[in-house]
């Protein structure tokens, strides 16, 4: 897999050069091509070069008779040019010349004229052409040269067979460059690859539920950090979720055992009544009634907590929200709570600073919320807690829920609005779904507003909601 890896990349870098190579070649060749065929002056500023500039000019020299003469265009052409000429019988005797250095001979013998030709015998800045023109059965020859430091000629002279050596040796060369290249190119394409071996080995673990975790660096440092951070979420949240899994077990099977007693008493109280054998008092029907009513309603009430937290939780719930004061509507649940014999000897204090504070809120809704909340903190003290519910509004409204009580652990504040978590001095007297606070919450939450909650162990808990 590894090996195949690098030769994979390897391939492909190799090709991408050569490609490029290729297309480059062809570019160029394409461009000469175009230059020649169609002259167009791809390589070159002007739009003739100095070759056919002089190979043209002959259209600007006029004979008539031993007259030789210059159209004026030709001249300033010369002139845009920087550029001089001579023109020659077929003697090589000079006949007429323009702008032309004094110190140019006056005739040329045919040496000399490929001579002037192939080299730069005027001065450094000059390069000569050569041109011909025919008229009358006679043939002329010019000398046209042109001061410019750009322009250049050079002649190479080789032997085929030479050439053909210099082609093999080439090649040999060529092919020990391309072994070259490969080598260095597989121990650099392997130096490249190793970190994604590690990046596939790692994302093989990831989805085998194996965390992985390397060292960030190289090229690939901002990936590595990357799935090093996935890598460490993932190990969270599946710590997270087996802590989650562990609370629902022990949520099912404390809800089951709370549902189980009050139908057993259910059971066994209508399998009496159902014995034709027992004869029962008028009394003792209206207790059993009662018992059997008390704990029907304790079902429905753990039934309707699971069907509202559920529907919370998926946005499912529709709200019918009005106005509503809240000052009214809390010290109506204070009053319910304080009237419940099972609080008589409880002390809730309640302050209001204004007589009233309207809100957009689903009343009952917002009544099961709060009363959650009152609730959580009568059943969780003892019978000697203070209890203070204040209500305010500034620049928004703020409900205070303070007692004096037994606090509650740092370990477990985190995870008092959780589902599922009851807490550990839950015991007999506190039954129920172990959903109060979570829906407290997200009524809360579902109204826009924000609920947060400061304790510490036997110093009270405060309890703080905004809308």
């Amino acid at each position: 897999m590894k090996w195949k890896l690098t030769v994979r990349y390897l391939i492909s870098v190799v090709f991408v050069v050569i490609f490029i190579i290729f297309i480059n070649l062809f570019l160029m060749l394409s461009l000469f091509t175009a230059q020649s065929v169609f002259n167009i002056p791809i390589f070159q500023e002007e739009e003739h070069s100095p070759e056919q500039f002089t190979r043209q000019f002959q259209d600007r020299i006029t004979i008539s008779g031993d007259a030789l003469t210059i159209a004026e265009a030709g001249k300033e052409e010369l002139d845009s040019r920087n550029a001089w000429i001579q023109i020659l019988d077929e003697a090589g005797k000079e006949l007429f010349r323009y702008r032309a250095p004094e110190g140019l001979p006056k005739s040329y013998t045919p040496s000399e004229i490929v001579q002037m030709y192939k080299y730069k015998e005027v001065n450094g800045e000059t390069t000569v052409f050569v041109g011909e023109k025919k008229a009358g059965g006679r043939a002329y020859s010019y000398l046209i040269g042109m001061e410019n430091r750009s322009i250049n000629r050079y002649f190479i002279l080789y032997d085929n067979h030479s050439l053909l050596r210099m082609v093999k040796v080439g090649g040999i060369v060529l092919i020990i460059d391309i072994l070259i290249t490969l080598l260095i190119g597989y121990f650099l394409s392997k130096r490249l690859t190793k970190p994604l071996y590690t990046l596939i080995d790692g994302i093989k673990k990831l989805a085998s539920n194996e965390y992985f975790h390397a060292r960030p660096a190289g090229v690939f440092k901002q990936v590595f950090s990357n799935i090093n951070h996935l890598s460490n979420q993932l190990k969270a949240n599946e710590s997270e979720r087996k802590k989650l899994d562990r609370m629902k077990e022990e949520w099912v099977t404390n809800i089951s055992h709370d549902i189980k007693t009050p139908l057993a008493s259910i059971q066994g109280f209508a399998e009496m009544m159902k014995d034709p054998d027992y004869r029962f008092t008028e009394d003792e029907i209206r207790e059993y009634a009662d018992i059997i009513e008390k704990k029907s309603l304790y079902i429905k009430e753990v039934i309707e907590d699971l069907s509202l937290t559920t529907r919370l939780k998926n946005k499912e719930l529709t709200l019918n929200k009005k106005t509503t004061n809240l000052v009214v509507l809390l010290r109506d649940i204070v009053i319910d709570i304080v009237n419940d014999p099972k609080y008589a000897k409880r002390h809730i204090d309640f302050h209001a600073k204004q007589e009233s504070i309207p809100a957009e809120v689903d009343e009952l809704l917002i009544r099961r919320a709060l009363h959650n909340l009152i609730n959580n903190a009568l059943l969780h003290n003892d019978d000697d807690v203070n209890i203070a519910v204040r209500i305010e509004k500034t620049d928004r409204t703020r409900i205070v829920i303070r007692d004096n009580g037994k606090g509650i652990r740092k370990e477990e504040l985190d995870k008092i609005f959780d589902r599922y978590y009851r807490g550990t001095n839950t015991g007999d007297a506190h039954k129920g779904s172990g959903l109060g606070m979570a829906i407290a919450k997200d009524i809360i939450r579902v109204h826009d507003g924000e609920i947060a909650i400061l304790s510490e162990v036997s110093q009270g808990t405060t309890i703080s909601i905004q809308f």
